[in-house]
């Protein structure tokens, strides 16, 4: 999430994993990363020309693509993004220590939980019925709930007098929460097993899970915990639905997790992504070839409740891995911009969906192709907190605390200040 969640060399030597030599920085992970974030921009813009979704705004014209594009992005999207999260969280811990990587964590994903949740969720009522009210246009049918992936209306408990943590919703932060609880899981069952087993071999198993998890057989490992998620949350239909209130859900703690440890163990391995990456092409193919009839008919399952259980977390891996190999082919150095979108994408996801649903409400009505209306919405939206990235964020205190360091501002550099020139009698 933040720079420190991206070292650029490796972890120093361990007692736990070995000697490592140090590496470059991997810009393909930091990019795959940015992708994760912004795709989830790109989803929440298309959810809104979905026939028959109950979103936060809907356009008066659907798009026959609007589906197919949710469906593939929903299958790999944040399995993606947890197992990096594992990969560099792994990576910070065994460089500095357990202490400092819970510390980092809580104050660069916890913290803008708490902060930024006024203004990414809080605001989404006000900006729908307002909106709303001046367009004249009836509410949207997801005007409550938190703001999931999959586009269905999500409401609270239901039976009986629901609680305080079920009243209060983390919105689309929702993976911030998840992934705070998943860290600090996995740290104390760490602790637990390394006081058990012993460092040397705590070690040795993680770097044995590590070789597994990269070879061919590791897609169908990794897939596990992906399918009993989906079986633990007793529906298939629309993948991995996200926790809509404070209460933990077992189907996304269990796919995500899985994922995030799925990162772990990749770390601990040297030559892992190195092996991963050879067969990027296949894993591809295989992708492709598994989410074919997830998509026939539209509808995003092949009509088997069981051959839907078995291709969608092996569809979502082979994706992860083609990706993952695809990425490092094509981006082996860093790249200036995608640097900077990797810098900025953080920012962009916290405070995106106000802006999407307001621009979406705005451009509902007018007599635009759908593929446009979502185009202008991405690149308005982008554009504005790009902007403000830039003049309020990238090289000043906010920079520091959500990506850990500042940078100068590339859109709009800071007018230099003249030198004082000497007083001369």
């Amino acid at each position: 999430m933040a720079s420190s969640a991206h070292p650029s060399t490796s972890p120093s030597p361990t007692t736990e994993t070995g000697p490592r030599t140090p590496s470059a920085r991997l810009h393909h992970l930091d990019a795959l990363r940015a992708g994760a974030l912004l795709l989830g921009v790109v989803l929440h813009t298309v959810l809104g020309f979905v026939p028959g979704a109950a979103w936060l705004f809907q356009d008066t014209r659907t798009a026959w693509w609007a589906l197919p594009v949710m469906v593939v992005i929903h299958l790999f999207r944040m399995i993606l993004f947890m197992m990096l999260a594992g990969y560099f969280g792994r990576m910070v811990l065994m460089r500095r220590g357990t202490g400092s990587y819970v510390r980092d964590r809580l104050l660069r994903i916890g913290a803008p939980l708490i902060a930024f949740w006024p203004l990414a969720v809080l605001s989404l009522p006000v900006v729908i019925v307002g909106g709303s009210a001046l367009l004249g246009r009836p509410l949207p049918g997801a005007v409550q709930g938190g703001a999931g992936d999959t586009g269905k209306a999500q409401g609270g408990a239901e039976g009986g007098a629901p609680g305080l943590l079920e009243l209060l919703t983390p919105g689309q932060l929702w993976f911030l929460l998840l992934l705070v609880e998943i860290i600090l899981v996995v740290v104390l069952v760490r602790a637990l097993l390394v006081k058990a087993l012993g460092a040397e071999r705590a070690g040795r198993t993680a770097r044995m899970i590590g070789r597994v998890l990269s070879s061919p057989a590791g897609l169908l490992l990794a897939a596990l915990p992906y399918a009993s998620g989906l079986v633990a949350q007793g529906t298939i239909i629309g993948g991995i639905q996200g926790p809509t209130t404070l209460v933990p859900v077992p189907g996304a703690s269990l796919a995500y997790g899985g994922a995030f440890l799925v990162g772990w163990f990749l770390q601990a391995e040297s030559t892992s992504l190195e092996r991963m990456a050879r067969g990027w092409p296949l894993c591809l193919a295989l992708a492709g070839l598994l989410t074919a009839p997830l998509l026939v008919g539209g509808s995003g399952t092949p009509g088997s409740p069981v051959l839907t259980l078995v291709l969608v977390p092996l569809a979502g891996w082979a994706w992860v891995r083609g990706l993952l190999g695809l990425a490092a082919r094509a981006m082996d150095r860093e790249i200036f911009a995608i640097r900077y979108l990797a810098d900025a994408s953080y920012w962009i996801y916290l405070l995106h969906l106000p802006v999407v649903v307001a621009l979406g409400l705005a451009m509902a009505e007018l007599p635009l192709p759908p593929l446009m209306k979502v185009a202008l919405n991405l690149l308005l939206t982008t554009g504005i907190l790009l902007l403000a990235y830039d003049l309020m964020v990238r090289s000043t205190w906010i920079g520091r605390w959500l990506n850990g360091h500042r940078r100068p501002r590339a859109l709009l550099p800071a007018p230099r200040r003249a030198a004082r020139r000497p007083i001369t009698p």
